[in-house]
């Protein structure tokens, strides 16, 4: 029989939440290994991340990895930075987003034992997060942005253009790290947002007394500053105010984007 003190049985207990029984029958068949044992508990049903999945994830990392023509931003959350900078975390994050970005969803399903694994072991709420895959069209080109801090992703961007330059599409993806917009033109926003952002700029320009007949052309005016700072096409580009996204495409096009921030 292996040898295990009422100690390690507490410790196992504390890191698990498991059964007293369940953790005496985990460290007799891993030999008093306490970290064998958590790995056996999940493996055997025993116990889950989702114990604690009532507890909230407002740290983690983002990885982002483009294969070729294919493309994918995973972010993995956590309760605390200290667990998030860990390299087993880093680690996980990068190969869950080369897992999607190779073998798309059902590939990245058969990783969740390995997020449940790292949740018993570092004793945080551990899950999934956001998660984007693209498939570029054939003249197309994808290109990414990582931010990283303290050792982690914490800003992802994946961005796909169509007949501009890789080094085009990667001034983009650096653009939208630091602007952070919502929509690609206005025409993506939804009509309800636009509606209530009309009613409160004309409220707020009738509570400052603008003369009624200059009510349209005020409302328009403070839409089309709205509309800026949501729409990538619209914004001043960081490197370059005078000119916007638009501008410094030019017969170029951006497809599409995602960004995936920690925390958000």
């Amino acid at each position: 029989m292996a040898e295990y003190t009422a100690k390690d049985v507490a410790e196992l207990r504390r890191r698990t939440g498991a059964g007293i029984l369940d953790c005496r029958t985990a460290l007799e068949e891993n030999d008093g290994d306490i970290e064998a044992a958590a790995k056996w508990l999940v493996e055997k049903g025993k116990i889950s991340a989702g114990k604690r999945a009532d507890r909230g994830r407002a740290q983690g990392a983002v990885a982002v990895v483009i294969d070729a023509a294919r493309g994918a931003v995973v972010a993995l959350e956590c309760e605390t930075d200290f667990v998030a900078k860990s390299a087993e975390f880093v680690q996980l994050v990068d190969e869950l987003a080369a897992e999607l970005a190779t073998g798309g969803e059902a590939a990245l399903e058969s990783q969740r034992e390995r997020i449940d694994k790292l949740a018993v072991i570092s004793k945080e709420n551990i899950a999934l997060g956001k998660t984007v895959r693209f498939e570029a069209d054939e003249g197309t080109v994808l290109d990414s942005y990582l931010h990283i801090q303290n050792g982690r992703g914490v800003n992802a961007v994946l961005v796909e253009v169509a007949g501009g330059s890789q080094e085009l599409a990667h001034e983009i993806a650096v653009h939208i790290a630091f602007a952070r917009p919502e929509y690609l033109r206005r025409e993506d926003v939804p009509a309800e947002l636009v509606e209530a952002e009309r009613e409160t700029a004309a409220a707020i320009a009738h509570n400052e007394g603008k003369p009624e007949a200059a009510l349209p052309k005020i409302v328009e005016g403070r839409l089309n500053g709205w509309f800026k700072d949501r729409c990538l096409l619209e914004q001043s580009f960081v490197k370059d105010e005078k000119q916007t996204i638009a501008n410094l495409l030019g017969s170029a096009e951006v497809r599409r984007f995602a960004q995936v921030v920690v925390g958000s």
